[in-house]
């Protein structure tokens, strides 16, 4: 098995096509292959082996609106989510810079799930141990996804919703020299990598697609990572709106609710250190059981979406590509596209974060909590999910005092992990993010000459 120190650059991940064909060809084949070949660290991108964006656009016999929701999709990066491109951006920028050094070092992710994963799993790639710090109430499949790739595991109690425990456990173990974070709530590398090559690839996404423009872009933060894409879309397009989804269980964001929830991967009560609140048009709630009760429809409602005119092979091609939190970004999508008036030709954009793979539990539990999962019930959540989805609980935060509130949520949540006031504040500033952004630049550079040094 190949063992290489460096992987792609920024610009590689976006561009896969430009790399060696002879690299590229043989990344592919790992990728089918071997899943721990190190060479999979050159698929680390949303393009598929024909460099195309991976992509669904969902049929208006389903989604109930005339514009086309077009969703990324990241159950295709290696290890199964797309969570894996700022763990690897992190850990490579902090070994570009000598602060993260082989051999030295172990790993710290702190995550609900998907990022561990990506953290467990690049670490494994790039030989660094690694622990990752979640709560002890996720599905059983992100902790065995993450011992499979050779990750420990420090549980925190409680669920998504207590993601903060997991932080304090992280800054407390960071006090030992040999541990280093690829800390996704607060790293810029996230943003960096979000801004740069998922914000980018939505905008090829929709070349083809309607009028293509990006008229909408929506994700539920977690990290808040992927929400910087809604960045670039704007530089592009500055007329699109960016909608930030938060389950109705935990409205933080938009009313300092705290509540628990079952969306996996998002909602983690606080305004991420990274979050870019500027940009943010809309704050959109989603109720966390009808993102359970839509995996259901996709997974197990084949002939239930025939019947409401969606196409069969479309229907059995979609039941392995989404997570709970991707049908979260799906509603999301819909309610703005009803709240801005979207119609035909226009486009809104998201993700799906992740496959099914890591949801059968999930699945299993719902079939447990009802007494009935019979098509006709299905067919009724199917309509009163997606085609009935309203344009209620949209939150707009563009005035100037609703940024305020969010910036003031920021300074709570980090002030105590010994962030200062001033760097806080200047995260109110646009300037401040385009910094970080050209950043992309530099580390293009550094990463390219550390891995021809080698």
């Amino acid at each position: 098995m190949t063992r290489i120190p460096f992987g792609p650059t920024y610009d590689e991940m976006l561009h896969p096509e430009r790399l060696d064909p002879s690299l590229r060809s043989q990344a592919l084949f790992a990728l089918r292959q071997n899943e721990l070949d190190p060479l999979n660290l050159f698929n680390i991108t949303w393009k598929n082996s024909d460099n195309q964006v991976r992509k669904v656009v969902l049929p208006p016999a389903l989604t109930g609106v005339d514009a086309n929701i077009v969703v990324m999709l990241g159950y295709g990066f290696p290890s199964g989510s797309h969570k894996v491109g700022p763990a690897y951006s992190t850990l490579m920028e902090g070994l570009v810079d000598g602060e993260i050094i082989p051999g030295v070092h172990t790993i710290l992710g702190p995550s609900t799930g998907n990022f561990g994963i990506g953290t467990a799993y690049i670490s494994n790639l790039l030989g660094f141990k690694a622990i990752v710090i979640m709560p002890d109430n996720m599905s059983k499949e992100r902790y065995e996804r993450i011992q499979k790739y050779g990750g420990e595991l420090e549980l925190t109690p409680g669920s998504e919703s207590d993601v903060i425990l997991t932080l304090e456990r992280t800054h407390e173990m960071m006090k030992n020299p040999a541990y280093k974070a690829l800390a996704q709530f607060e790293l810029f590398p996230n943003y960096r990598f979000h801004r740069h090559v998922t914000g980018n690839s939505a905008i090829e996404a929709v070349q083809g697609v309607g009028n293509g423009r990006v008229a909408a872009f929506v994700s539920a933060p977690g990290s808040a990572g992927t929400l910087a894409a809604g960045d670039q879309i704007k530089a592009v397009f500055p007329e699109a709106k960016i909608g930030a989804l938060e389950p109705y269980e935990c409205s933080t964001l938009a009313n300092g609710g705290r509540g628990q929830h079952r969306i996996e991967g998002i909602g983690d009560k606080m305004c991420t250190l990274i979050h870019n609140v500027l940009t943010t048009d809309f704050i959109i709630l989603i109720r966390d059981e009808e993102t359970i009760q839509g995996l259901k429809v996709f997974r197990d409602g084949v002939e239930v979406l025939t019947r409401m005119g969606v196409d069969r092979d479309f229907a059995l091609s979609i039941r392995d590509w989404f997570g709970p939190s991707g049908i979260c970004n799906i509603l999301g999508a819909i309610k703005i596209a009803k709240f801005l008036r979207l119609g035909p030709g226009d486009n809104v954009v998201t993700v799906a974060t992740d496959g099914f793979d890591r949801y059968h539990s999930v699945i299993e539990d719902l079939d447990r909590r009802y007494l009935e999962t019979a098509p006709f019930v299905l067919e009724r959540w199917a309509k009163d999910i997606f085609l009935g989805a309203d344009d209620q609980l949209v939150f707009d935060v563009r005035r100037a005092d609703k940024k305020e509130r969010l910036f003031q949520q920021k300074e709570k949540d980090w002030l105590k992990f010994g962030y200062s006031i001033d760097f806080l504040n200047a995260m109110r500033e646009a300037g401040f993010w385009e910094e970080q952004y050209a950043k992309v630049k530099v580390y293009n550079e550094k990463i390219a000459a550390s891995r021809q040094k080698d």
